[in-house]
């Protein structure tokens, strides 16, 4: 499902426009008598029928001839950036067939996709950290963290933005795998501090694997280990995270966000995605 969003009388509101489908299968937008501010389409996830839908609301809204925003936080086809085939590309065509004026993401897997999309605009990702885990001080008197784990290379760029808006050491773990057959072998990780709180970082967690396999990689339990995750997915064993670490923090850019077995706790950003989308 999408959600249609506009700026009236100084405030974000559902916009008038009704989706609908026709009995054959074809999406359809039916826009609202006097809707004429900017729209913003919310997509979350990588469903096809979803990326459809915005486009015809979309394209209802600039025929008649209002601002249009497509805010899709997780980038679907981003990890696909390489290979054959080259999904990063097939899903940035389709975003780009969208034809909205501005397109806003959160924390790409990689700089691959977003140089493909047109109009693209990426919030970000350390300047939301900071601020979630300033209000986690703050808010619970826990002790602030002494350090960030980045789990992997892949990692590295994001969670060394991730320390330095957090004024924290970056500790780098690193994936090994078996030359042979391609499959993950095992963890290290660089010396870590012999007591406080460490945050591990990473932009998505899918069935949680590598989260798992790093925190017993370290030793470390709960009550040492925290997750951030921008993109909650929460397949599979993810629900077995929560042995591993204390707490597991996630947006609500991704529809597994909620899964209730995992228990992470949500920063919603797709309001404050929403609010750019209409004021820029």
């Amino acid at each position: 499902m999408i959600e249609m969003l506009t700026h009236r009388d100084g405030a974000t509101a559902p916009d008038d426009a009704r989706a609908m489908t026709f009995p054959a299968g074809e999406q359809h937008i039916v826009l609202g008598e006097d809707a004429t501010g900017p729209l913003a389409v919310l997509v979350r996830g990588a469903g096809a029928e979803d990326l459809v839908a915005a486009a015809m609301a979309i394209d209802a809204a600039k025929r008649a001839g209002r601002r249009t925003a497509l805010v899709i936080p997780y980038l679907p086809g981003a990890r696909q950036d390489r290979g054959t085939p080259f999904g990063a590309a097939v899903y940035a065509r389709l975003i780009n067939a969208i034809g909205a004026d501005r397109v806003i993401a959160l924390d790409p897997h990689s700089p691959v996709m977003p140089s493909l999309i047109e109009n693209l605009a990426i919030h970000p990702l350390p300047r939301l950290v900071r601020r979630v885990m300033t209000r986690r001080v703050a808010d619970t008197r826990m002790s602030p963290y002494v350090g960030v784990i980045a789990p992997d290379a892949g990692a590295t760029a994001r969670a060394r933005a991730v320390a330095a808006a957090l004024s924290l050491p970056l500790f780098q773990a690193r994936k090994h795998r078996d030359f042979a057959t391609g499959k993950l072998s095992g963890f290290t990780c660089e010396p870590l501090p012999g007591t406080g709180r460490l945050l591990v970082v990473d932009d998505i967690c899918d069935g949680g694997g590598t989260f798992a396999g790093l925190a017993a990689a370290t030793g470390l339990g709960p009550d040492r280990l925290d997750l951030w995750v921008t993109h909650g997915v929460f397949s599979g064993r993810a629900a077995q995270l929560r042995d591993h670490f204390g707490q597991i923090h996630t947006t609500d850019s991704h529809p597994g966000h909620a899964n209730p077995a995992v228990g992470a706790v949500i920063h919603p950003i797709t309001p404050t995605l929403i609010r750019e989308a209409l004021q820029s």
